[in-house]
């Protein structure tokens, strides 16, 4: 499943990912979105890129799961800014190598749990 919208600023330009940061907490998600619409904003590297990235850093903290999830937030991005679900999957063996097979392995459980909400 990948979706057509396609945004300058992953994060500035995406009001509902905003209202899912202010969810979380009204002052979170004003500073978040400050924050890290600036850092999306810088012009070298695409937005289908920092999202894939996001996911990466993700694996190695180990956030995929629980409230305000941001590995779900992430992905919902990444597939946002036109990957697929095999660009994901493949990013998450290529983690197994840098981040350890454990830590990969919720993760791959976790996508399943996303995309297959949205079918």
């Amino acid at each position: 499943m990948t979706s057509t919208t396609t945004y300058n600023n992953a994060v500035l330009d995406d009001k509902d990912l905003q209202a899912g940061l202010s969810s979380i907490n009204p002052k979170f998600g004003d500073f978040c979105t400050r924050v890290a619409g600036e850092a999306w904003g810088l012009p070298l590297i695409d937005q289908k890129t920092k999202a894939l990235i996001t996911i990466a850093v993700d694996v190695v903290n180990q956030n995929q799961v629980g409230p305000g999830s941001p590995f779900g937030a992430h992905v919902n991005m990444a597939m946002k800014q036109g990957a697929t679900r095999e660009e994901i999957e493949e990013l998450l063996l290529f983690m197994c190598v840098y981040a350890g097979f454990n830590k990969a392995a919720g993760c791959f459980a976790m996508l399943d749990e996303i995309l297959e909400s949205k079918s």
